[in-house]
């Protein structure tokens, strides 16, 4: 494999079912907010869920319900 090939996404094909399946609350976001993430790049997705993984590494039980607008997607 060349650095420029990356291996297929596991999970879920769709936008939502892979944040759903990495513990991301997306069916508490309002519907415009997961039309955005449904409408994610493969790229953006893939950040996504590697920042999400960088967080949990640091705490184990995220905070997703602080109630916090940004904190939401955490």
């Amino acid at each position: 494999m060349t650095g420029s090939e990356r291996p297929e996404p596991t999970g879920p094909p769709d936008p939502l079912g892979r944040l759903r399946a990495a513990g991301l609350p997306v069916d508490e976001l309002s519907g415009e907010q997961r039309q955005v993430l449904t409408e994610l790049h493969d790229d953006e997705l893939a950040l996504l869920l590697a920042i999400k993984a960088r967080l949990d590494a640091l705490e184990p039980e995220v905070q997703a319900h602080t109630g916090v607008a940004g904190a939401g997607l955490f």
